[in-house]
């Protein structure tokens, strides 16, 4: 009985902390640029982007599909700079559990 108290006590604290990690990453404020800094993705940890900016010097009559591969691809690399640093975050805090890869966090 004294294993299961000391179990639910844990599982209440990994919670806990799990809550506090969150709040950290969704005040993370992250960047990612593309084309040279044409394009720049703001994001926060927990993965929403906040701002966009646009280099004025990239923006060209006639040539859109450049403009928009460059924010397809810096929005991709924000994205993923998110999920990294959130993956970072929550292996810190799973660390000592032995949980198997992939586990969800």
């Amino acid at each position: 009985m004294a294993n299961i108290m000391k179990m639910m006590k844990q599982a209440a604290d990994m919670q806990k902390n799990m809550a506090k990690a969150q709040e950290s990453l969704a005040a993370l404020a992250l960047e990612h640029s593309a084309g040279g800094g044409a394009v720049t993705i703001k994001i926060s940890g927990d993965g929403n982007i906040t701002a966009i900016r646009i280099d004025p010097k990239v923006i060209q009559p006639g040539d859109a599909d450049m403009l928009e591969d460059l924010m397809l691809t810096a929005v991709r690399g924000a994205q993923e700079l998110a999920r990294e640093t959130a993956a970072k975050e929550m292996q810190k805090l799973t660390a000592g559990l032995n949980l198997p890869p992939g586990f969800g966090f």
